[in-house]
């Protein structure tokens, strides 16, 4: 179907739009942020992001879904997609988002919600001890209502 628009007519419109003024407005405190550098460092162990406002974050690979286990050759190598959203390791075949990373979502949510529950689950000799205790008391004590 050809269009009926005329090229010519389209431009001079364009022309006639009024130059608007950008300004710092809440919305830009809310737009995705967008990375302009990655790099592993490997004396600290954490992979760094630098974003388009001029701050930058670390974390320890352990924490991201499919970094754990990474060599630090292959934590190394990372892409950064061309709108600086997300994060790819081409040699992992992994995948993060900026926004993502930056709210501690670390993985999608089903590996979110096992590294939670195995977070969970670890017990140490000072937190078995004082299950004893309370178990010997006679378990966790029943909640009371606050008056106000």
């Amino acid at each position: 179907m050809a269009s009926n628009l005329n090229p010519k007519w389209i431009e001079n419109e364009l022309l006639r739009v009024p130059e608007v003024k950008q300004r710092s407005t809440h919305r830009d405190a809310q737009k995705p942020r967008q990375a302009v550098a990655a790099r592993y460092e490997r004396s600290r162990g954490r992979l760094v992001i630098e974003l388009d406002n001029g701050t930058e974050f670390s974390f320890p690979p352990t924490l991201a879904r499919g970094l754990s286990a990474a060599t630090p050759k292959e934590l190394s190598v990372i892409e950064i997609s061309p709108l600086g959203t997300g994060l790819h390791w081409p040699q992992l075949d992994v995948d993060l988002t900026v926004d993502g990373l930056i709210s501690g979502v670390f993985g999608s949510r089903a590996w979110m919600r096992g590294h939670a529950a195995r977070a969970g689950s670890v017990s140490s000799p000072a937190k078995a001890s004082a299950a004893r205790e309370n178990g010997a008391k006679g378990g966790r004590p029943p909640k009371t209502k606050v008056l106000a």
